[in-house]
Order: C-alpha cells, then sequence, then structure tokens
C-alpha cells in the first residue's frame, strides 16, 4: 500500500454520503465527510420524518454491503408497505396491506443515525458549508480545493460531490442548474394519531396514503411515535407562491384557513381530507409553537443530465441527478450511486498497492465508467419519476394512481402464479 493514501473528501452527510463514508471506512479506505448541518442531536433524530421505501437492487444492497442489514430491519417497524388510495372526498379507491411490495420504509433519521454510529466521529465534521470547490495544480498532480470559508481551505486528491440540489461541486462539471418542477410541498406532522385521532389513523391506515385530485395531493406516511407525516403538494406555476399567497413566515395552523378555503388550492377537497389538514396544521404548530410553516418548492435537474468527466471529481446522490419524490427513487439512487462508485475507488485504491500504478491512475477509467453507467440508470429512473408525477397529478389522479396498483400488482401476481 501506499506510505500516502490519497485523500478524499465527500461533501455532504445525507445517506448517498455516508454510505459512501461508511463503504470506505469497512475497507480501511480513510475519508472525510463534510456536512453542513450540526451533528443532530439523538432528541432531534428521534422526531418524526420522512419515511424511506430501499429497493432491493440499490439501498437495500448498499445496506448489505455496509454489513448493517439485520440492524435496518429492526427500524423498518414504524411504517408499514401499505398503500391507500382516495380521491378528493376520501373515498377509497384503492388499498392493500404491502403484501406484494418487498420495499420496507425506514425513517430519515432512522437512517441516518444507524449509517453515523458505524463511522467514527472523526470521519465526519459539521458545520462545513462549502463556498467553492477549485482545480488546483501541485507538485503531485492536480488536486481539488474545497473552500469553506471561516473554517478554511483544504486540498484533496478526490472529492466527491454529495451536497444536494444546489450542489458547490457540480460547479467544477457543469453549469446546469435545477429547474423549478411546478409543485409546492408542505410538511405538517400528527404525533400519536392513534390515541388522539384514531378516526384519522383508520383513514390514512398503517402506512401510505394518497387523496389526489385537481392536480394537487394531500399524502401521508405513519412514523415513529405512532405519527403521521403529512405533505400537502400544490401544483402551480408560481414558483414564489409562499410569497403571492401570503403563506411565507406564517405558521401551519394560520396557513390553513388560506389552503382550506382557496378553490385554487384545498378549497373543493371533501370534510374529511380538510379534516385530516387542519388537524395536520394544528398539531404542527402545537408541536412547534412560533415555528414558520415548512413549505417547500420542489425542484429538478433536466432528465438525462450528464458532465464531461473530470479526473478527481464526481457527483452522487441529488447533486447528480436530482428529481421529485413520485417514483421513490431518490434516496435509493443516491446510495446505489455511493456502493457503485465505492467499488471503484476501494479497486483502485488496493490496486495501487503495485507501486507501478497510482491510485488516480487506476481510479481515473473506473470512475469514467461509473459515471457513465450513472447516466444511463438514472435517466431511466428520471422518466419513471416525470410519468408518475405526469400520473399522480392529472386530472383525475386518483383513479390513475389505482389503475396503476391494479397493473402493477396484478402483473406481480400474474408472475408468480
Amino acid at each position: 500500500m501506499p506510505s500516502s493514501p490519497p485523500s478524499i473528501a465527500i461533501v455532504g452527510g445525507g445517506p448517498s454520503g455516508l454510505t459512501l463514508g461508511l463503504l470506505l471506512h469497512r475497507h480501511g479506505i480513510p475519508s472525510t465527510i463534510f456536512e453542513l448541518r450540526q451533528k443532530p442531536t439523538d432528541e432531534e433524530l428521534a422526531k418524526p420524518s420522512g419515511m424511506l421505501d430501499l429497493h432491493e437492487e440499490s439501498g437495500l444492497a448498499a445496506i448489505r454491503e455496509c454489513e448493517l442489514y439485520d440492524q435496518f430491519l429492526q427500524l423498518t417497524g414504524e411504517c408499514s408497505e401499505a398503500q391507500k388510495v382516495s380521491d378528493k372526498d376520501g373515498n377509497i379507491l384503492y388499498q392493500d396491506e404491502g403484501e406484494l411490495s418487498e420495499r420496507p420504509e425506514i425513517s430519515r433519521h432512522s437512517l441516518t443515525r444507524l449509517l453515523t454510529s458505524h463511522l467514527p466521529p472523526e470521519n465526519i465534521r459539521y458545520g462545513y458549508k462549502l463556498f467553492s470547490a477549485t482545480s488546483i495544480a501541485t507538485p503531485n498532480g492536480a488536486e481539488v480545493e474545497l473552500d469553506f470559508g471561516s473554517n478554511g481551505k483544504q486540498q484533496f486528491d478526490l472529492v466527491i460531490g454529495a451536497d444536494g440540489a444546489w450542489s458547490q461541486v457540480r460547479n467544477m462539471l457543469s453549469d446546469i442548474k435545477p429547474q423549478y418542477a411546478g409543485t409546492q410541498n408542505i410538511a405538517t406532522t400528527i404525533r400519536h394519531i392513534s390515541t388522539k385521532y384514531p378516526y384519522l389513523a383508520e383513514l390514512v391506515g398503517r402506512g401510505s396514503f394518497s387523496a389526489l385530485g385537481f392536480r394537487h395531493g394531500v399524502m401521508s406516511q405513519r412514523g415513529p411515535q405512532d405519527s403521521a407525516r403529512v405533505h400537502i403538494f400544490l401544483t402551480t406555476s408560481d414558483e414564489h407562491l409562499s410569497n403571492s399567497a401570503g403563506l411565507a413566515g406564517c405558521s401551519a395552523s394560520t396557513a390553513k384557513e388560506i389552503l382550506l378555503h382557496n378553490d385554487e388550492f384545498l378549497g373543493r377537497f371533501g370534510p374529511d381530507i380538510k379534516k385530516l389538514v387542519a388537524v395536520a396544521c394544528d398539531e404542527e404548530t402545537n408541536d412547534n409553537p412560533g415555528a414558520a410553516l415548512d413549505i417547500r418548492t420542489l425542484y429538478t435537474l433536466p432528465i438525462g443530465v450528464s458532465w464531461e468527466h473530470k479526473s478527481n471529481v464526481t457527483l452522487i446522490g441529488d447533486a447528480a441527478h436530482l428529481m421529485c419524490p413520485w417514483a421513490g427513487e431518490g434516496v435509493n439512487l443516491a446510495m446505489w450511486d455511493s456502493l457503485l462508485l465505492g467499488h471503484a475507488i476501494i479497486k483502485a485504491y488496493y490496486a495501487a498497492k503495485d507501486e507501478n500504478f497510482s491510485f488516480q491512475s487506476v481510479l481515473d477509467p473506473l470512475m469514467k465508467d461509473f459515471e457513465d453507467e450513472m447516466f444511463v440508470r438514472t435517466k431511466e429512473k428520471a422518466e419513471e419519476t416525470y410519468t408518475n408525477g405526469q400520473m399522480m397529478f392529472g386530472e383525475d389522479g386518483a383513479t390513475a394512481l389505482r389503475n396503476f396498483f391494479l397493473a402493477v400488482y396484478g402483473q406481480i401476481q400474474g408472475e408468480g402464479s
């Protein structure tokens, strides 16, 4: 092994960055993860968060390679794989118990805790905001300099951008920026829903629930603390809806009046769905008094996005192929990226023990192959995501989604017979 191992920086401590860091750590390859946020406390990680369904070929494959599958399964009981679909009035058009699904759900916070608990604390540096990434020439060849502002500048042999939608690392490879996806997402949470609001718990079920109509959606997933994480998806051409509709800065309980009485939003939805939203907004404000409404604008990178290969920098996860959540592929693609890139780095690292080869010379063609494969793989998933979004938020999204599940699970049953 070379006397001086390559210096590797992973920018971003989300699922993709943590998965890659852990895979490298398992093979004794040093790397440093730089994360913008401060280190989350145990209390913060115990709070309800969005649920993630991991797929066999991608997220679950990465979990297995990290040797965490058994521990992962112990964290999947908070949200079943059951599905319910209703129209705008709460009439159930489709439901199952998840019996045909093979995509176990884990909360985002639980996945973060699982991955970080197996990484040495010194491998993750919290509170590091990246301002720029620049290629520089050194006596030992090209390196990447990362500027962390008050935390200083550091140079690395290899930089992996796992820094999300507005990636600074991506600026080294492409001038493509995220585009507005035409959707706003308002997130709220009802804790202890079974005991406090049993009729709403019955409506949304034990897993995922989708009420669709008028190109909007009210969707929920069960989660920690017997919670239901309720998302309100509004289809609108107004990228700055929070300001123009008077939602910016107001509380969730205040926002409900705008959301439920305006026909452009949820005003034409039925009383059952309106009740779900009203309770979710009130509970969100009760749990977080003084907090502003959690409204987020959804963005996406163009389908088929790619870049010209550069030897010492690449991208994974949302930094590489940001897309909407309509196919549940975001975290899975991110972890799949980490798995395949990890394979390339591990192979190059150990091949470099032969003094006739440098780590970079071995890694370079492997990394290019990884990128070329990623471009093809993620383009297919981005197209699927777009198609699903058009279906769900079309004129009759509820019926379309019901028919989708009937077709998919009917096909699965046919294949199994």
